[in-house]
């Protein structure tokens, strides 16, 4: 199907969700009720490792043969950050819209495909469906800021998820990150994230990583400034990522801002 063009996305964004529609009308094909773009594309700019973000809903949950087409399909039509002049990373998730209206907590996904799945997808590892908290945070997201390229907009099509919900779902998301394991090779993205849940703890709404980064910045220690300070350069392409060779600055910051958070959440 075409994707609106410039002025609405530039024109190689248009392109690309061009293609991963094509693959997903193929696939899915009329069971899909929405398509919604949301993220950095629409809300914030696109930075240099940005994903491009697409929710799909669908009238009826995918047999595990579509979902397993969906997710090779569209290993061809993204790539890793940075990997590419023509595409970016895609992220894309499918809801069974029975799953989630009415809205229950945790809903249910039908898949998710992005870049970290590439290794084990070309190795034949698919995820099943799933209760994923995260779909509270991400449909706040696409209700408050997308952009409909299919069925109805994000607002009529899901209904809102109670502040509580999303107070839940950002407590299950900072507690997966306990020890530097599990945020080792990863450190840009774990300290934005915690950043943005940071910011939506204490203020109710949800902002873009550069945004929360530099709020943030004004919240934390002295000691944890040059860390939240690096993530955000580097995500925006100014500077080189220094956070790997720094893990007991990471570890330490991680450590109080996951605190800071459960703190503000459980007031």
């Amino acid at each position: 199907m075409p994707v609106a063009s410039p002025p609405l996305f530039p024109q190689v964004v248009s392109e690309q969700l061009s293609l991963a529609c094509s693959v997903l009308d193929a696939e899915l094909g009329t069971s899909i009720i929405g398509m919604h773009v949301f993220g950095s594309v629409v809300d914030g700019g696109l930075q240099p490792f940005s994903d491009l973000d697409l929710l799909v809903t669908v009238s009826e949950p995918p047999a595990e043969e579509q979902r397993q087409a969906v997710l090779m399909r569209l290993l061809d039509v993204s790539a890793p950050p940075g990997a590419s002049t023509i595409f970016r990373p895609l992220e894309v998730t499918v809801l069974d819209h029975a799953q989630v209206t009415p809205w229950r907590y945790p809903a249910r996904r039908e898949l998710q495909f992005g870049e970290w799945l590439r290794e084990g997808l070309l190795s034949g590892v698919f995820e099943p469906p799933m209760a994923d908290h995260d779909l509270a945070i991400l449909i706040t997201k696409v209700r408050l800021s997308s952009v409909t390229l299919r069925g109805p907009e994000a607002s009529v099509l899901f209904q809102d998820v109670p502040p509580a919900d999303l107070a839940r779902a950002l407590l299950d998301t900072v507690r997966q990150w306990n020890q530097p394991d599990d945020w080792a090779g990863d450190e840009r993205n774990i300290v934005l994230a915690l950043a943005r849940c940071w910011f939506t703890a204490c203020t109710g709404r949800i902002c873009s990583k550069q945004e929360a980064a530099t709020w943030v910045l004004g919240q934390v220690d002295e000691r944890h400034r040059p860390v939240v300070a690096n993530a955000r350069e580097a995500y925006l392409g100014v500077a080189r990522d220094e956070l790997p060779s720094s893990p007991e600055a990471v570890s330490a910051f991680v450590r109080d801002a996951r605190r800071e958070i459960e703190r503000q959440l459980a007031d």
